[in-house]
């Protein structure tokens, strides 16, 4: 077994460096009971303002954590960690396992190590590390090795693969319910999946584990808030948000919860409150690719077209993400430089390549990037088989939109339902998504629906692309007034 384990590890490293509304279901995380609950979590621990916390002893505050006792901790509890602090903990950890390769737990947290250190830099190549790592673990101890479990869930959403998430999240569960760890990820897994009713389940269990197994205040509201989002109750998203940024007991989780804040205020079509949330996201983790992404966003919005360039720069710096570079490509685009514009779209292209190569499913991105500046076809196929493994609403929008651009447009309009319907999928209201269905509604001829989602689109958000907002209006200004 210990020469099997060494040589993961050899393997494994090469070439790697050392309250919710009325009439919700009773007692869940979005009704007033479930909500009250998490609220109350966050009650506990600020008042006033002020975070309280235990005295020091007499002989003062015990030494602060160093770089690995704070990466393991973070990665232990699902949460953020600063890379430098990552790459500590991974160069600890791999000098652990060659003299002690029998050390199961060290494999787990080895493997979660990767796994979060490809999430932070968007490096796919960590991935199969994290793996072998994981899967190392979880051979040398296949019951009830919860650490292992957890990686192999966080491991899978890393990936976008959402069946595997929830098969992983769903196990280390089973294995140990009271212990909060496994919530998270399967929280997301299910989202991924269009899962809301199994995510908003999720999320009550975490919010009642026993009080010696609660989990940190600062990671249930952050998952509190994406389950509310997916609901549609933004009010209580942006509320549970700015109470775990009070609460988020490191920088790198700090800044996790202004991404989200961030971006709720993004999806509501206010970039410059985007904005303050995205700079103090920075503020509190210069590495934080998302939060340099979001300030591009919103500084193109307001116009500081400059300004935005140099942050998608410096996010793409960070995470090499085919989404920066598709935004960037398209903000160029938006400005007349057709040039700099493809250049970006060929980052786009390669980087979906080294995704995939690394095991990363790449066909949402893929299919609607393909769909807009590519091969729609080729789209419709990618996002077909997306559909069969992950029903989401994200999915049937880019399904949708695919199949209208390769000339589909009837059955455009039954994903693009899907996407945008409350029965369907969710209450999620994105400009997006109304814009995409209305441009369909448009060629199939149903011109009072395609005003309607048209007007919705720039309603939400009148900010949401800078080529989607131009082409919007000028198909109002074709369909004329009512």
């Amino acid at each position: 077994m210990e020469s099997g384990m060494g040589k993961e590890l050899a393997s494994g490293s090469a070439g790697g460096p050392a309250g919710g509304p009325a009439g919700r279901p009773s007692g869940g995380p979005g009704s007033a009971k479930g909500w009250a609950l998490v609220g109350a979590v966050a009650g506990c621990a600020v008042l006033g303002g002020v975070l309280m916390v235990a005295p020091p002893e007499r002989d003062g505050p015990p030494p602060a954590p160093g770089p690995v006792a704070r990466a393991e901790t973070a990665v232990g509890a699902g949460a953020p960690a600063s890379l430098p602090d990552l790459v500590a903990l991974i160069g600890d950890r791999e000098a652990h396992l060659r003299a002690h390769p029998g050390d199961v737990r060290s494999w787990a947290v080895l493997g979660a190590a990767y796994a979060e250190r490809g999430e932070r830099t968007g490096e796919a190549r960590f991935y199969p590390k994290a793996e072998k790592a994981l899967r190392t673990s979880l051979r040398a101890k296949p019951k009830k090795n919860v650490e292992a479990l957890d990686g192999l869930a966080a491991l899978a959403n890393a990936r976008h693969d959402f069946r595997a998430a929830r098969k992983w999240g769903e196990a280390s569960v089973a294995a140990s319910p009271k212990r909060w760890t496994a919530y998270p990820a399967l929280i997301d897994a299910y989202r991924g999946l269009g899962e809301f009713k199994a995510a908003d389940k999720a999320l009550a269990r975490l919010v009642r584990l026993p009080k010696g197994a609660a989990a940190p205040r600062a990671r249930v509201l952050t998952r509190a808030a994406l389950v509310y989002r997916d609901q549609g109750l933004r009010e209580d998203a942006a509320a549970a948000l700015s109470d775990a940024v009070a609460l988020a007991s490191a920088p790198a989780e700090r800044a996790d919860c202004l991404v989200g804040a961030g971006e709720l205020a993004w999806e509501r079509g206010e970039p410059a409150e985007s904005l303050r949330a995205f700079e103090a996201a920075v503020r509190a983790d210069p590495d934080g690719h998302a939060a340099l992404a979001g300030q591009g966003r919103a500084l193109a919005a307001l116009g500081r077209t400059s300004e935005a360039v140099r942050a998608y720069r410096a996010a793409s710096e960070k995470r090499a993400l085919p989404r920066y570079a598709w935004e960037l490509g398209e903000l160029y685009e938006s400005l007349g430089l057709g040039d700099e514009a493809r250049a970006q779209y060929d980052v786009v292209r390669e980087r979906v390549r080294e995704g995939a190569a690394g095991g990363v499913n790449t066909d949402l991105v893929a299919g609607l990037f393909e769909a807009d500046h590519g091969d729609p076809k080729a789209a419709v196929r990618l996002l077909r088989d997306e559909w069969e493994r992950h029903p989401s609403a994200a999915v049937a929008d880019a399904l949708g939109w695919a199949l209208h651009r390769a000339g589909q447009h009837e059955d455009a309009l039954v994903f693009a339902t899907k996407a945008t319907d409350k029965e369907h999928v969710g209450a999620v209201r994105s400009a997006p998504y109304a814009y995409h269905r209305g441009m369909i509604e448009r060629q199939s001829k149903l011109e009072g629906p395609a005003r309607r989602h048209l007007e919705e689109a720039l309603r939400i958000s009148p900010y949401f692309s800078p080529l989607g907002v131009p082409a919007a209006k000028e198909a109002l200004g074709a369909l004329g007034p009512v």
